[in-house]
């Protein structure tokens, strides 16, 4: 690629991965950041120039368009995602609105390829083994909201010449990770030599590290894949799995102390993403 990417969100924890990922390639970038966060960004080559807002949702198509100026392809991975409350928050919907604004912007400025990120809660979870063919039913308002980015923008932007795929992320963990999550849970936990409380730990799930799917998401943004992609694993493994993995990296595996916590009776009990239809033989045990 010989032309300029547009990244939002590159200060989170998803998006500082893709632009490494995009640095590595070799690709020149332009962000869109919160004002007062440029100083987060790493220094990495192929930064072309950065663009600040007070809120980059509130922005207008033609603002986006006079910002996707010469740009080849947006990633957008900006969105709402605080712990604890991104889930049921109505900055979902602000999100939403902000999202489209952005397509239209990109589609007014000629750009040819728009990568958006979803979410495998857009699916229908009670499939347990997930394909892009498993239909969505999303549940929460982040779901929702992403599902209905997804479901516009498919439709929508090839009408105008833009190519569209759709990232949708499973379990991520790794560098960056907010402290409320499990794996920092567990860490700072073992680390300290306490006990760490948890559910039975049965739960299934496809768990990835974020830098890896950091670039997962820029080999889709740079090949011509269309239409709805799974960042994920494959790979099915228990929370109990993954937490003894962990604490056998400090040799205090006792300190695990699985069902002090109650199980979530509405936590679906296995999560797991296939990035092929042709891949589902494998998961017929599950």
């Amino acid at each position: 690629m010989t032309g300029i990417t547009l990244l939002t969100g590159a200060t989170g924890f998803v998006g500082r991965q893709v632009l490494r990922a995009l640095s590595e390639k070799g690709v020149r970038v332009r962000m869109v950041v919160r004002e007062g966060k440029q100083g987060q960004l790493e220094k990495l080559e192929g930064i072309e120039s950065i663009v600040t807002t007070t809120d980059l949702f509130a922005e207008s198509a033609d603002w986006w368009a006079d910002v996707c100026t010469d740009i080849d392809t947006v990633i957008h991975v900006a969105w709402y995602a605080e712990p604890g409350k991104y889930l049921q928050s109505g900055k979902n919907l602000d999100c939403l609105i902000g999202t489209l604004q952005m397509a239209k912007g990109a589609a007014q400025a000629g750009v040819k390829r728009f990568i958006g990120i979803g979410t495998c809660f857009e699916y229908d979870l009670a499939a347990g083994v997930l394909s892009v063919e498993t239909p969505l039913s999303p549940v929460t308002p982040y779901a929702g909201a992403k599902a209905a980015a997804f479901m516009a923008l498919s439709k929508w932007l090839p009408q105008q010449n833009v190519e569209f795929a759709w990232c949708r992320l499973f379990y991520l963990h790794g560098e960056g990770e907010d402290a409320r999550r499990l794996v920092p849970y567990l860490r700072t936990k073992l680390t300290a030599g306490e006990s760490a409380e948890l559910t039975s730990g049965s739960q299934i799930r496809d768990f990835l590290d974020v830098r890896e799917a950091g670039h997962m998401i820029v080999e889709a943004a740079l090949n011509d894949v269309q239409g709805p992609v799974n960042i994920c694993s494959g790979v099915p493994i228990t929370v109990r799995q993954l937490a003894e993995k962990i604490a056998d990296e400090y040799g205090r595996r006792e300190l695990l102390k699985f069902g002090v916590r109650p199980d979530n009776l509405v936590d679906p009990g296995c999560v797991v993403g296939i990035r092929g239809i042709t891949d589902m033989n494998k998961f017929s045990h599950i």
